[in-house]
């Protein structure tokens, strides 16, 4: 007797085709049944006539690291249907823990947790099932972790050869022991100051275990370009699988360059480099307040970043830094102080959901100088959002057959960006209603391309003897409340119901794959 059927479900299967019509039948943990024969051997039998049964979501570029601990229910991504997670992203990550420094380096991004009592891989992961998780979770190595660990606290310059055979030597252990992948962010500190050489040792690694390396390349506006041009080339030297991060051009002088940007990867990929990309379905981001700091700011400590903030002289040099970059991307130079908010600030919550522009006026001085004054002041988080691309470009790009979906969610604020609850929704809504992909083809980026992408062998499809991550949609409900979301009729982990009707049920059927 099976435990669940799904009865007159209209199946989209992840794979791009047609969707059908069909009953389908859970097991245990996975599916053991789709076809049109009628079956009444079920413990629980769910109409599902009027609506749309798809593989669980696959998010291939997120942060919820440490989220899980905090939340072990999963709340915000069970109800959105996301049923796995590829964490580790942005070269941010928990492992291997190096301690303080590592906390601190990753704060902004991945929030608070004060009981980091792992080590190493096996520790983290062990911690992770003690007490159960609510989705599944994949993670890639971090190269900040990896730094941490082979420079110590002094991460912010380029490593010798021998730190570069300690990171490579602890990056191999780690895909050993389970890891997927090799994440870096050469925008943030401390990857930015890695070489050529480092990076290429480190994607040889990652090559000789099929890995994949995920990037946030080091420019993603005035030298988009040339930053792309440099991951690609990675990947052809060394042959190493790239997944190329939200995929974008920031400022509105740079919206044009989007085009060219899908040419070189296509041509990349003609030339046989394994290369795709990932998106997120909004026109604007978020990230650290501090990231508009330059990189030789943002390699000093939190303590030394205020007191530079502090001095008359420091300052002059880091606005000029800041008007003027050379090598990375000022996000405050392009986009500029009306469009950057900041969204959280835990020691000034009264301005927090107003922008730069609204801050210098507010404080009675230039935006810059009011961003250099908060920052010199704020010892908790500091989290922003900024408008970074055109609808058209962000449409252009979903509508690309090598983008995949990824929501790049941040829990580490009180006050996320909506991509943290909403971007399942929002993706579809953007992808279907606006016309852009057909259903099957949306679905697909969402399950079985990502699947495969990270080598998931049993999941991200509605087939016989794959794992019963299913998402049963109602189309006609779908749609966002407040932080959560309408028209999901019921989530379901390896076999597990873990939503129905929009509630959240409590389960923990997830695994660190």
């Amino acid at each position: 007797m099976y435990d669940y059927m799904f009865r007159s479900a209209l199946v989209a299967d992840g794979s791009g085709g047609k969707p059908f019509r069909a009953n389908v039948a859970v097991f245990g943990d996975s599916i053991a049944f789709i076809g049109n024969e009628e079956i009444t051997r079920s413990k629980e039998v769910i109409d599902a006539s009027g609506c749309i049964l798809v593989p669980g979501f696959i998010d291939i570029h997120t942060h919820t690291d440490l989220e899980v601990l905090r939340n072990r229910d999963m709340a915000a991504r069970i109800l959105q249907g996301i049923t796995t997670d590829v964490s580790g992203n942005c070269g941010v990550g928990v492992f291997p823990n190096s301690g303080e420094a590592l906390r601190s380096a990753v704060m902004d991004v991945l929030g608070v947790w004060d009981d980091w009592n792992w080590t190493d891989y096996p520790s983290y992961r062990a911690r992770l099932m003690d007490g159960g998780i609510g989705i599944n979770e994949a993670f890639l190595v971090s190269h900040t972790a990896l730094r941490l660990e082979a420079l110590g606290g002094n991460a912010g310059r380029e490593a010798t050869d021998a730190e570069i055979e300690a990171m490579c030597a602890s990056l191999d252990k780690l895909l050993d022991e389970g890891a997927w992948g090799f994440s870096t962010g050469l925008y943030y500190a401390p990857c930015v100051f890695a070489s050529r050489k480092e990076l290429l040792s480190l994607f040889s690694v990652v090559r000789r275990h099929s890995a994949i390396c995920a990037v946030h390349h080091r420019c993603e506006g005035n030298d988009v370009i040339s930053s792309l041009d440099e991951v690609i080339s990675l990947a052809r030297e060394t042959g190493a699988r790239l997944e190329i991060s939200h995929l974008k051009a920031i400022g509105k002088a740079n919206q044009k360059k989007v085009p060219q940007l899908l040419s070189m990867i296509e041509k990349a990929r003609e030339e046989g480099v394994d290369v795709k990309f990932d998106q997120y379905p909004y026109s604007y981001g978020s990230t650290s307040l501090f990231s508009l700091l330059p990189p030789d700011i943002l390699s000093l400590s939190r303590f030394e970043q205020r007191i530079a903030l502090s001095l008359d002289n420091e300052r002059e040099e880091i606005r000029k830094e800041i008007l003027n970059p050379d090598g990375w991307d000022s996000i405050y130079e392009m986009v500029g102080p009306d469009d950057i908010t900041a969204m959280y600030l835990e020691d000034h919550p009264d301005l927090s959901g107003k922008t730069l522009s609204e801050i210098g006026k507010i404080r009675g001085c230039d935006p810059l100088d009011a961003l250099f004054d908060i920052l010199s002041e704020e010892t908790g988080l500091a989290v922003m959002t900024d408008v970074t691309e055109s609808e058209e470009n962000l449409h252009l790009i979903m509508k690309h057959p090598l983008a995949s979906f990824g929501t790049d969610s941040l829990y580490s604020s009180p006050v996320p960006h909506p991509r943290s609850y909403h971007s399942t929704v929002e993706y579809l809504f953007a992808a279907v209603k606006g016309g852009l992909l057909p259903l099957e083809s949306a679905v697909r980026r969402m399950t079985g391309e990502n699947a495969d992408r990270m080598g998931f062998k049993d999941r991200g499809y509605i087939r016989e003897g794959y794992k019963a991550d299913i998402v049963l949609l109602d189309p006609e409900k779908l749609g966002t409340d407040g932080k959560g979301n309408r028209g999901f009729r019921m989530v379901m982990v390896n076999g597990v119901p873990s939503l129905s009707d929009d509630r959240v049920l409590g389960a923990r059927a997830g695994r660190v794959l």
